[in-house]
């Protein structure tokens, strides 16, 4: 797997650039293929951390050569990655802290402004010294047993806060009604959450007082379902430590806020919630999830795909294992196994009715 990715990033980066490379890499039909052809099957669990794995590996002691750089992975290897970046950046002579930054908000926001019941365990980041990245991070939901994967793309990137990812990959399938299919799903960076946004940053700058007591005597109120998750483990005589942190620092707005040391999910949770209170402005219940993992999973059911974009998909990486510097035995390995993804791809629209 090592020898195989470093050879299809090789001849990517010749064919396309390595910003080309990043683009791929946020792409969630792109990066499932990858992982068939570097030895997944379509279904497999540990996809994400065994390619970025792999990939990392592969691409260690190419970096001049191709211009792209890893950082991070599982676990505690994911806290390394600020180091890791520093280290790179210094070798290069290039500003490490928009890089750094990217890495930590993009963690940041899946991990405390998303809050679908995914807690994240692995993150990636790629960059090139143009300033280019991209992340492919992934979270796990104990009740479920099921992860999700969370793609960033910087060219895509408009606003760490509002809307900011390339995909989110997941198997949940979708409620009849279209509304998020993961009760209890907190998602402050939805569009539709900009309110939420603006006012939790006002409420973090007033008196801890004004949040504690909106929130005091909650329970008490009928309010709709969702605040039933959304005030869970939320009490607000611990808030007071924290609230009083950001009325010191003063955050002008929800992005400063969430860069915060201290500030997580249940302090956004409890700013939510009193926002609504207060303003009367609800925050987003859509979950964030836009794609499965590309034909979907052993345990869950597929959303419908794109098609167009499996058939390109398949031939660039029919392309690049053709082309890969590796020996014949290993390049027929990784096209019939192509090959097998390329079948269950069609056997799929057969089930599907998309034939």
């Amino acid at each position: 797997m090592v020898r195989l990715s470093r050879e299809i990033a090789a001849h990517i980066v010749e064919e396309y650039g390595s910003d080309e490379m990043l683009r791929r890499l946020s792409d969630p039909y792109w990066f499932q293929a990858f992982g068939c052809v570097l030895g997944f099957d379509w279904h497999s669990s540990g996809v994400t951390t065994t390619v970025c794995g792999a990939l990392k590996e592969g691409l260690r002691g190419t970096e001049r050569d191709l211009g792209i750089y890893v950082g991070g992975g599982k676990g505690a290897t994911s806290r390394k990655t600020p180091g890791e970046i520093l280290s790179y950046c210094d070798r290069l002579s290039i500003d490490p802290r928009p890089l750094v930054y990217a890495s930590r908000m993009s963690a940041k926001v899946d991990s405390a402004a998303v809050q679908d019941g995914y807690q994240l365990y692995h993150h990636s980041f790629f960059f090139v010294p143009a300033g280019g990245w991209c992340v492919v991070q992934q979270g796990m939901n104990d009740d479920n047993g099921m992860a999700r994967r969370y793609h960033w793309l910087a060219a895509s990137v408009r606003s760490f806060v509002n809307e900011p990812h390339a995909a989110v990959c997941g198997l949940e399938p979708p409620a009849p009604s279209g509304r998020s299919s993961v009760e209890g799903t907190l998602n402050l960076v939805a569009a539709e959450s900009d309110a939420t946004r603006t006012h939790s940053a006002e409420l973090a700058r007033e008196k801890p007082g004004l949040v504690v007591s909106a929130l005091k005597d909650l329970p008490l109120l009928a309010m709709p379902r969702r605040h039933s998750v959304l005030i869970a483990d939320v009490n607000p005589q611990y808030l007071d430590k924290i609230l009083l942190k950001t009325y010191e620092r003063a955050p002008e707005n929800f992005e400063t806020l969430l860069g915060m040391e201290g500030v997580g999910a249940k302090t956004l949770r409890a700013l939510a919630l009193a926002s609504e209170v207060i303003y009367g402005t609800p925050a987003s219940t859509r979950d964030p999830a836009r794609f499965s993992f590309a034909v979907g999973g052993k345990d869950g059911f597929p959303y419908p795909v794109d098609l167009e974009t499996y058939d390109k998909t398949i031939e660039v990486l029919r392309a690049a294992v053709n082309k890969a510097n590796i020996d014949r035995s290993e390049r027929v390995k990784a096209l019939k196994r192509l090959v097998e993804y390329g079948k269950a791809k069609i056997r799929k629209r057969r089930e599907t009715g998309t034939d």
